[in-house]
């Protein structure tokens, strides 16, 4: 049996929540075509009979515009150190990539082996995946949208982890609490049905989470920067957060395999990308 934590790495809308997701057989981690999607670190879990992989989606290596960006940009580089093998993620179409380190901070030294993972291969000629694949012979060249070299990067990282139990119970999907993806699959689709600046402006808060209730019931609340966006948030007589709320609650009731009722609330809370103590009470802390 092997066993480890396999970091996943790359730069923004490389394709790592998908790939995640892809990896583990199920929506765990939200995806969309907007950069920056994955603000946390996310804890999957693959077991077979050979090994149990721990998989790490980290948020993309960003340059940092504001606080959170440094937030997520640690967080990203503390997974890269905790690691016992790291899967780099990198996108086909934009051709041969930059070596990872380069994209680190240069006090961060990686310990762990890389797999540099040419994915959305599916998107470019037949021509280009022979010369990437010339050009990088180590690399391996995946579709996360389609799964394609999926079984064959599942192969190579899983022999870089050493032999050892399992770390955690065969059945187990995550190590996060389900109040967490709540959370995200709200934040989720409000990336998927806002535009521009809106959706990376929005957190959201997870104030009260019932269990003992027929339907389950969810009260959250989505923190903007400015009174415009909230206006945005809400809609005309409340018709796109009702939608977005309609979205939402499918992807939680399909986590949790009950009947969920999600009541939103949206507040104004300036600045709060920028503010330290802000991230704080929104859950967006530095690791230890």
């Amino acid at each position: 049996m092997r066993c480890g934590f396999v970091a996943i790495a790359g730069l923004p809308n490389a394709g790592k929540s998908t790939l995640l997701n892809r990896l583990l057989g199920e929506s765990l981690a939200i995806t969309s075509p907007k950069p920056q999607t994955t603000r946390d670190r996310i804890v999957g879990i693959r077991t077979d009979e050979h090994a149990q992989l721990v998989f790490l989606d980290t948020p993309g290596l960003v340059d940092p515009s504001y606080e959170l960006h440094v937030r997520m940009r640690r967080t990203a580089e503390r997974a890269l150190r905790d690691a016992d093998a790291i899967i780099y993620v990198t996108d086909a179409s934009r051709g041969v990539p930059a070596p990872l380190p380069s994209l680190l901070d240069p006090a961060v030294h990686l310990r762990a082996p890389v797999v540099t993972v040419l994915n959305k291969t599916d998107l470019i000629a037949a021509q280009a995946r022979e010369e990437l694949g010339a050009s990088l012979p180590q690399a391996v060249l995946v579709s996360a949208a389609t799964g394609d070299g999926i079984d064959a990067l599942l192969a190579a990282v899983t022999g870089l982890l050493p032999e050892g139990p399992m770390l955690y119970p065969a059945d187990e999907l995550t190590t996060l609490p389900t109040r967490f993806f709540a959370a995200e699959f709200v934040r989720e689709a409000a990336l998927d049905q806002l535009d521009d600046e809106v959706p990376y402006s929005v957190a959201c808060v997870i104030e009260e989470f019932r269990e003992s209730r027929t339907p389950i019931y969810i009260r959250a609340t989505l923190f903007v920067e400015r009174e415009s966006q909230k206006r945005i948030l809400i809609g005309t007589n409340g018709a796109r957060i009702r939608d977005l709320g309609r979205a939402a609650r499918l992807r939680i009731e399909a986590l949790v395999g009950a009947p969920v009722y999600l009541d939103l609330w949206v507040k104004v809370q300036p600045h709060w990308r920028r503010e330290p103590h802000l991230l704080d009470r929104l859950g967006y802390r530095l690791s230890e």
